[in-house]
């Protein structure tokens, strides 16, 4: 499997959860300001602690994003590049977020897919504070409460991610939903798999989920060879294969560090993140009792 060697110490603990309780909701984002506050805005009017979303259609008037990057510097095995600012309105086409905090204030991740005004397909990061809403946009929201998602240093990566914690006194059950942080070189679908087991889940759907991936590799045999990726889930479970064993069924959509866009479902075994990966897990079924 691909590997990628980070400047710092590696983390013993390869996935990180908190238990959380949450709600789902559709709602409509209105134009007039920035995608940060806009989000900021509604997890207050719903008291929720943190969010993840998936994003559909409408547009952002100004716009800018970041692309992978090979690294500048030994501080990083990998980066972001320069800040890009399309002239015209950009029209999403779909994009995931993780909603959290940053210090004490509101942070988000979003990576997606987009078309500018000459229609070029595009993709990558959303810089929060500079997508203005133009058009409004479609938001699938799951709500969090009991824990949320707090940029956090990582000694591994030198950079400062997303990861779960839990809030004071919460009381969550280990069968309950979950969010989830991922580490470099651990294969996504995999470390999905292993800890819905240890939960006895037999069946779940997955929300939210933003990060990146050493390169690629699909059910279709296709293979994303550039190594630096930024990557959004689609859509995501984990149900029960042919031979009884748990199968995470995962559909991205990615940019990689020479900006080609790539979709498929990820081939298990074969995907190890690069950086980081977000996700929120709804147990539907289980497999045992709770312990």
């Amino acid at each position: 499997m691909r590997h990628v060697r980070h400047p710092g110490p590696v983390a013993a603990i390869r996935r990180r959860t908190e238990g959380c309780r949450i709600r789902h909701e559709q709602v409509q984002l209105p134009v007039g300001r920035a995608l940060l506050p806009t989000l900021a805005t509604v997890l207050d009017e719903h008291d929720a602690e943190g969010a993840v979303l998936r994003l559909v259609g409408g547009q952002f008037d100004p716009f800018a994003f970041c692309m992978p990057a090979l690294s500048p510097t030994p501080e990083h095995a990998v980066y972001f590049s320069d800040r890009h600012q399309p002239s015209g309105p950009v029209r999403l086409e779909m994009a995931a977020v993780t909603l959290g905090q940053r210090e004490s204030g509101p942070w988000l991740h979003c990576h997606g897919i987009w078309h500018d005004s000459s229609g070029r397909r595009l993709g990558g990061h959303v810089l929060p504070d500079d997508a203005v809403i133009h058009e409004p946009i479609k938001a699938e929201i799951t709500f969090m409460n009991g824990a949320r998602f707090q940029v956090v240093p990582s000694p591994e990566t030198g950079f400062s991610l997303f990861e779960p914690v839990s809030s004071p006194g919460s009381a969550t059950t280990g069968t309950g939903p979950f969010a989830m942080s991922v580490r470099p070189n651990e294969d996504f679908c995999l470390a999905l798999e292993e800890e819905c087991r240890e939960r006895g889940i037999s069946r779940a759907s997955v929300f939210g989920g933003v990060g990146s991936l050493v390169g690629a590799s699909f059910d279709d045999g296709r293979d994303v060879v550039p190594f630096v990726t930024e990557v959004f889930i689609k859509t995501g479970h984990v149900a029960r294969g042919a031979d009884g064993s748990l199968v995470a069924s995962i559909e991205v959509g990615l940019v990689d560090h020479l900006g080609g866009l790539h979709e498929g479902r990820l081939r298990r075994g074969h995907n190890p993140v690069l950086v980081t990966f977000e996700l929120l897990i709804e147990p539907l079924e289980l497999a045992r009792s709770a312990p």
